[in-house]
C-alpha cells in the first residue's frame, strides 16, 4: 500500500510538472506525503502545508463505498493541512513582512489624522466615505502633535495616512513611507471605487507610481 500511494504522489507531481525533492523516511506512519517548504525573508525554509495519501486507515476501519458498479470499494484517505499549524503560518507571514503586511491583508489600511481639532469634523467625513467604500480605515483626533501621530501610525505599520489640515481642507493629503501625494476632490476623495480591494489601492498606488517616475 505505502509503495502504491508513494507512486500515486509521484505520478501527480510529474503530471503537474512540478520540481520536488525526495525525503526518504519523512512520511507519516500510515502513509507518504506531500510537504509544502516556504522560504522567509531571511532565507529559511519551513515546512507548511501538507497533504498525504492514505490507504491504512481506510482498511483498518473496514471503510467501504458502493460504486457506479453497485459493488463495494474501499475508499482512500488525503489527509489536507493547507496551512499546516495555521499559528506557525501567521507566525512566519509576519516575520516575513516585517509586520508591513501587503495592503489587501493589512489590518487596518489607512488613517485619518487630524493637524488639530478644528479639522476633527472635516476628517470625520472623509473617514466616513472612505469606510463606506469598504476600506479598512481609523480617525485619530487626538490632541496631540501631528508629529507624534505620523510616529504611531508608523510603528502600527498601516500603510496609508491621511493627513488634514490648513493645507488640506477640499483636498487631502496621503503619507506613505517617502511619497507625499496630493489628493483633491474631497467629494470623492480622489478615490476610485475598487469592489476587490477597497477604495484606496488603486489610485494612489497609480499616484505613487507617476511620482516615482517623474
Amino acid at each position: 500500500m505505502w509503495d502504491r500511494a508513494e507512486l500515486k504522489l509521484t505520478r501527480t507531481l510529474d503530471e503537474l510538472g512540478l520540481s520536488y525533492e525526495l525525503n526518504p523516511g519523512d512520511g507519516a506512519f500510515y502513509g507518504p506525503k506531500i510537504d509544502m517548504h516556504m522560504t522567509d525573508s531571511l532565507g529559511r525554509s519551513w515546512q507548511l502545508g501538507t497533504v498525504q495519501l492514505d490507504y491504512s486507515m481506510p482498511e483498518r476501519f473496514e471503510l467501504t463505498y458502493t460504486g457506479a458498479d453497485n459493488q463495494e470499494h474501499r475508499p482512500v484517505m488525503i489527509h489536507r493541512a493547507m496551512f499546516g499549524s495555521y499559528e506557525r503560518f501567521i507566525g512566519i507571514m509576519l516575520e516575513h513582512y516585517a509586520g508591513e503586511l501587503p495592503l489587501w491583508l493589512a489590518p487596518v489600511q489607512a488613517i485619518v489624522l487630524t493637524v488639530s481639532d478644528r479639522f476633527a469634523e472635516y476628517a470625520t467625513s472623509v473617514r466616513d466615505e472612505l469606510s463606506g467604500e469598504d476600506t479598512r480605515i481609523e480617525l485619530d483626533d487626538r490632541s496631540e502633535s501631528i508629529g507624534r501621530k505620523i510616529r504611531e501610525a508608523e510603528l502600527r505599520k498601516i500603510p496609508y495616512m491621511l493627513i488634514v489640515g490648513d493645507r488640506e481642507e477640499g483636498a487631502v493629503r496621503c503619507r506613505c513611507a517617502s511619497i507625499t501625494a496630493e489628493i483633491s476632490e474631497h467629494a470623492h476623495c480622489g478615490f476610485r471605487r475598487t469592489p476587490r480591494r477597497g477604495a484606496i489601492l488603486d489610485d494612489i498606488e497609480a499616484r505613487q507610481s507617476s511620482q516615482s517616475h517623474a
